[in-house]
């Protein structure tokens, strides 16, 4: 099963599992945890279980028998699989990125049309938060009648960064924060990315992420995200216990040296930029090098 990929969540794959093994699937589900804690990539399993695992008895074709189902849905290109991700305006594309209602009419009328492949169609909205105007209303009024095959993930930090009334027809399935051992690890990685790249360039680069398959991409720059955090904390004087491992305090004080407030918010948004597009077809290991060329490029 998907699911099996998915690390560190045993109660959310617990209820899910559950969910699936009893025919109990729900119309609407929200995942709810901080970032990098597997909310897309349990997603994206769940959504590869649906679609390809647990097809309902109307799919177009038996479960089983269309053996790139998996490498469609893990690509972004399964055609019943559809994610929402905030976007900034069309006018302004350094504007703020938000999910709007013009993205909830496309959801709603793709959900109005007969599943291609799997008998299902399975929408992810990723930072859903980030509805805004009129958004909120119409993808309530979305939930509350939903098209039959309908399955869709919210994916939120909190119970409370949606309206009530559409927590309330979800769901909730809740990710724990990983481990603090588990966030020092993927910020030592990071680092030490970084700090080979720099010192040794592209060679040290590539040798470090060959054979890099997806959830190794996430987790690289995820451990890049919280490096640069570490390193604003740091910058800012800020007491070793906030840091991901407070025995690493004077390195990362020495690091944060060579960059500035500005560099670090930029780098956050280019982390959050590329777990974006880990979403679509996208290299992973192309990812994460992008991610580190950007990140040095800034640095002093």
């Amino acid at each position: 099963m998907a699911l099996d990929s998915v690390r560190d969540q045993p109660r959310a794959v617990d209820l899910l599992r559950r969910a699936l093994d009893g025919g109990r699937i729900a119309h609407a589900y929200a995942f709810v945890g901080p970032a990098g804690v597997g909310r897309m990539t349990t997603a994206r399993a769940f959504a590869e279980t649906l679609l390809c695992e647990q097809a309902p008895p109307e799919a177009s074709l038996p479960t089983g028998s269309r053996p790139d189902c998996r490498a469609r849905v893990q690509s972004g290109q399964h055609p019943d699989l559809h994610v929402i991700v905030p976007t900034p305006p069309e006018s302004n594309p350094r504007g703020a990125r938000a999910i709007r209602i013009g993205a909830i009419r496309e959801l709603e009328r793709q959900a109005s049309l007969r599943p291609a492949l799997g008998g299902r169609r399975v929408f992810i909205v990723d930072e859903a938060e980030r509805m805004t105007g009129e958004a909120p209303q119409a993808f309530l009024k979305f939930l509350e009648e939903p098209p039959p095959g309908t399955v869709v993930v919210l994916v939120l930090p909190g119970v409370r960064a949606v309206p009530a009334t559409v927590i309330s027809r979800c769901q909730i399935v809740r990710f724990r924060p990983r481990g603090g051992e588990r966030t020092a690890t993927l910020v030592a990685e990071a680092l030490a990315l970084v700090q080979a790249a720099r010192a040794e360039g592209a060679p040290a680069l590539f040798r470090r992420t060959d054979r890099l398959d997806r959830d190794r991409a996430e987790a690289l720059i995820d451990g890049c995200w919280l490096l640069c955090r570490d390193l604003l904390l740091a910058r800012a004087g800020a007491p070793a216990a906030l840091l991901s491992d407070a025995g690493r305090a004077e390195e990362l004080v020495a690091e944060a040296q060579r960059w500035s407030d500005d560099h670090l918010l930029a780098g956050i948004a280019t982390c959050r930029h590329a777990r974006e597009t880990l979403i679509n077809n996208v290299t992973p290991r192309l990812t994460v090098e992008m991610v580190v060329g950007r990140l040095l490029a800034r640095a002093a």
